[in-house]
């Protein structure tokens, strides 16, 4: 948990730096200058501690002064603490008689640990202010920070003072299985979107049970922590089309770092685990954020996993990687990755219409796509790769080659792009790359720009300038794109109907 607090380590380095010889100061006169006239410390979890924030404070005249009190307008009472130049006050609360030299500045550093009882229950803020000086030199700095209510799950206490694991593959993992009937939480097998739900270590659903998210649902995982799905268990996740900028229909999985410094930043936490034998597993309108792995499916049952209008971004290894899996997906969206965005290995059965994939990591060793009918290690295996069909794709990214096909012939390797745009810029002798052999490849357009909106944004739209404009087959077309959006005839490649946008990249 991210507890701890920052205010103690930036105490002690301050207060070697602040440490003031005798000399005269005249009275505060209400003319210091700040930084910010409002420190937002962004979205914090009830009962979370918020990151530490700076406000700096200037004494821009030729005088030492006096400032005869420094406290949260609270007082005792705020949820809010500081630091001034390294000194912790009053239960880092209330400072009296603070010297600021001529033409210098103070520190204080802010955190809060709010709980949602303390925040306006109308638009869940907790607020505060800052006060310097009293009187007709009272000047304030307000202090804002979003409560969210939230379930928080984690792996429990047990009486010999251990810490509840699940076990995989000879492994313990720090995790605990949801209980459809926890005397706290309730069904923690089905995910409203009444609260927000933080997840500590892997939260893992019972062999034989299915774990249902509603459309809406926000679910943040902290470092290490994921969701496993284990065999003979399903997941569920019905989401649906938002009509505004807030995908209040969407399903959320993300890292529970809310600054908005960690908007993107990949690896912020493990991976959604579809392992070996789960089963019927169907996923609509799911966003996937800043995850080591997004999406790992194994070797399930054969039954189909059904991926419709979902999106993936910035995650440290994998977008999707799947093992001898069996997906149908439809309307994806996947961008970024440390590997690539879409592994389809050890064989398997796949069928992608309407999808966009592309990478921008990095790292020329990056991929959009990879596919291959084996497995390495101590005990390499092959696998039949009974079916790799891409319909009306955009497979694309920053280097040169973002398509691997790497093939073992002692098993199947099917293959087959219809009406793709492929970023493959290799003279290569490889026959896997015969892109005039209509066995494997129907009308092809490769390296040409799709002109995405904003790559760093994950805005994957295209608009009529795109070489993905109107280049779709009408046989393989789905009516409405990622967004709902109809689509024209003939279609846009992949996810996304073209629209007008200005472009940001």
């Amino acid at each position: 948990m991210r507890s701890f607090s920052l205010l103690f380590i930036f105490g002690i380095l301050l207060s070697i730096c602040s440490c003031r010889t005798d000399f005269s100061t005249v009275p505060s006169d209400g003319k210091l200058v700040f930084s910010k006239d409002t420190v937002f410390l962004d979205t914090v979890f009830s009962t979370i501690s918020s990151s530490t924030y700076l406000l700096k404070v200037y004494n821009h005249s030729k005088n030492d002064i006096n400032i005869p009190t420094i406290k949260l307008g609270k007082s005792l009472n705020s949820k809010y603490r500081m630091t001034v130049d390294g000194m912790q006050g009053e239960n880092n609360k209330i400072f009296n008689n603070v010297t600021l030299l001529a033409k210098d500045s103070l520190y204080v550093f802010i955190e809060t640990t709010p709980n949602s009882s303390d925040a306006n229950p109308v638009n869940f803020l907790y607020t505060d202010n800052i006060e310097f000086d009293s009187g007709t030199n009272l000047q304030k700095v307000a202090l804002l920070t979003l409560v969210k209510d939230a379930v928080f799950l984690y792996p429990k206490r047990l009486n010999d003072g251990t810490t509840e694991t699940v076990t995989f593959d000879n492994t313990k993992l720090n995790g605990f299985y949801l209980d459809e009937n926890d005397t706290v939480n309730g069904n923690e097998l089905h995910f409203t979107n009444q609260k927000a739900y933080v997840i500590y270590g892997y939260a893992t659903v019972p062999e034989g049970k299915k774990v249902v998210f509603d459309a809406g649902a926000r679910v943040y995982f902290h470092t290490n922590s994921g969701l496993i799905v284990p065999q003979s268990a399903s997941l569920e996740c019905n989401g649906s089309i938002s009509t505004t900028t807030k995908q209040e229909n969407e399903i959320i999985f993300e890292g529970d770092r809310l600054e908005a410094d960690y908007a993107n930043v990949p690896g912020q936490w493990a991976a959604i685990w579809l392992r070996n034998s789960s089963t019927a597993h169907k996923i609509n309108h799911l966003t996937i954020k800043n995850a080591t792995i997004g999406l790992r499916i194994d070797n399930q049952d054969q039954t189909t996993v059904s991926i419709k209008n979902s999106q993936i971004y910035n995650s440290s290894n994998y977008g999707i990687l799947a093992q001898n899996a069996k997906i149908e997906g439809e309307n994806i969206v996947i961008n970024t990755a440390g590997k690539a965005a879409l592994a389809c290995t050890y064989g398997g059965n796949y069928q992608f219409t309407h999808c966009t994939f592309n990478n921008n990591w990095n790292d020329v060793q990056q991929l959009a796509l990879t596919i291959n009918n084996y497995k390495t290690g101590a005990n390499p295996e092959t696998s039949n790769l009974t079916k790799a069909t891409f319909n009306n794709c955009i497979i694309y990214g920053a280097y040169s080659n973002e398509l691997n096909l790497d093939r073992n012939n002692a098993a199947l390797f099917e293959y087959q792009f219809n009406n793709c745009l492929l970023k493959f810029e290799a003279n290569s002798t490889n026959p896997l790359y015969n892109f005039s052999n209509n066995v494997h490849y129907n009308n092809i357009i490769l390296n040409q720009n799709p002109r995405f909106f904003s790559i760093e944004k994950n805005k994957l739209n295209i608009d009529n300038t795109s070489a993905a404009f109107a280049k779709g087959n009408p046989a393989y077309s789905i009516p409405l794109d990622i967004n709902g959006k109809t689509r024209t005839s003939p279609p846009d490649l992949g996810a996304y109907q073209s629209m007008v946008f200005p472009k940001e990249n």
